[in-house]
């Protein structure tokens, strides 16, 4: 039953991650919340995601789950920003990019909880 638990927690990170990076990715968008539309896609985005989240952390631990979270939107929202809006990252940020990957897949990895 407790797999059953983990697998459903996974389900909503992977949901917040999605809806996480939409609201992200969008929010250039809005013109600074002057765009209704965007503004309306952006708001419900961010709601949905942070519910995911907190089903998420019903199952798989707070640390792991936003670490998880916080990598995976950051890196492709700025793949977004790199496909959208041209933004492409100087070599110190494509660095911290891996940097910031290699750390969560090792926290998922090898990181134990006492």
């Amino acid at each position: 039953m407790k797999s059953i638990g983990l697998f459903s927690g996974y389900i909503y990170l992977f949901l917040g991650i999605i809806t996480g990076i939409a609201a992200n990715g969008f929010l250039k968008t809005t013109e600074g919340f002057t765009k209704l539309n965007p503004t309306f896609f952006c708001l419900i985005s961010i709601i949905v995601c942070i519910f995911c989240l907190s089903k998420a952390m019903t199952v798989i631990p707070v640390g792991f789950t936003y670490a998880t979270y916080g990598a995976l939107t950051i890196t492709a929202v700025t793949l977004f920003g790199i496909f959208k809006y041209n933004q492409t990252p100087n070599l110190y940020g494509t660095i911290g990019l891996v940097l910031i990957i290699s750390g969560v897949i090792i926290l998922n990895l090898f990181g134990k909880l006492k």
